[in-house]
């Protein structure tokens, strides 16, 4: 890990599991809800459940810095902590919770590279025991507004008052306005299709079988090769910003770009506001068939 400009913000599974017992050390698996956690997590892990703790349950917006001071120090959090994140989907939802812990300025939060699912891969111990922890008290120190982006931002980029690149890490599918989103899945908007000048680079292409990251190399080709240079600021979106907050590690702290943002109001909110433009390559397609057969 040692290429990445900021290998410091991941751990191995084998410093982890030589780390179970640090007095300052606290593992927090974070997935969509904590069905996994509870069937077996890594011994001295904390569950976060993405949908009731993370969220605002009456709002489309995270939780406020009252509820997570109240979350953290019940998690036996304090500010001097360090945090290593975990889950499934590799690290989808445990990225955001990255994300979202530097938005408020937790300063030492890793993540933990292949996350449960190289940890169960390996064989390695789990628990169904809940874990206790003693409470602790955390008070956010500020916001860092530099990482997270709003919709009057990405209408900056659009409208060219100021340069930047749009990343959508969702599927081909989704993209080009096939689908609106995943099978199964709730979150939806009115209208399929991607914001006009984003570059399509899935979120799963810079993760290897294991979970884990791809070399500096591999990233760096990968996400150069759709014009993404880090030159100007990125901005990057998905459905409902868990999945761009994964590439969003990776642009920022694997390869080191400067200026990337998460737009967690991403396609859900997008594809619902009237009047903004959208590209749906699904109908123009279609269109442009019928047109030629008249």
């Amino acid at each position: 890990m040692s290429e990445y400009k900021h290998p410091e913000v991941l751990v191995s599974t084998e410093w982890a599991a030589q780390n179970l017992n640090h007095p300052n050390l606290r593992f927090v698996e974070v997935d969509v809800d904590t069905a996994a956690y509870d069937q077996g997590h890594i011994p001295g892990a904390i569950g976060w459940n993405w949908q009731t703790q993370l969220q605002d349950s009456v709002r489309r917006d995270l939780i406020d810095r009252e509820t997570l001071e109240k979350l953290l120090g019940q998690s036996g959090i304090s500010n001097d902590t360090a945090i290593v994140l975990y889950g499934d989907n590799n690290n989808w939802f445990a990225a955001y919770a990255f994300w979202q812990l530097k938005y408020y300025g937790h300063e030492n939060v890793r993540l933990l590279n292949g996350g449960r699912k190289k940890w169960i891969e390996q064989k390695r111990q789990l628990t169904i025991e809940p874990t206790k922890v003693a409470a602790a008290n955390y008070r956010v120190s500020g916001v860092d507004e530099s990482v997270r982006a709003h919709k009057d931002d990405v209408f900056k980029i659009l409208e060219g008052g100021q340069p930047g690149q749009l990343v959508d890490v969702r599927s081909a599918d989704e993209f080009t306005g096939k689908i609106l989103a995943p099978p199964g899945l709730s979150e939806t908007a009115q209208r399929a299709g991607h914001i006009p000048s984003a570059a399509n680079i899935p979120w799963a292409q810079a993760s290897n079988e294991d979970g884990t990251f791809k070399a500096f190399d591999e990233l760096q080709k990968l996400y150069q090769s759709k014009g993404i240079t880090g030159t100007d600021e990125v901005i990057t979106y998905c459905r409902i910003g868990e999945r761009s907050s994964h590439t969003w590690f990776v642009l920022k702290y694997l390869l080191g770009y400067d200026r990337v943002r998460n737009y967690d109001g991403s396609w859900t909110e997008w594809g619902n506001l009237i009047g903004a433009p959208i590209v749906n390559q699904q109908i123009a397609a279609a269109r442009a068939a019928g047109g030629a057969g008249r």
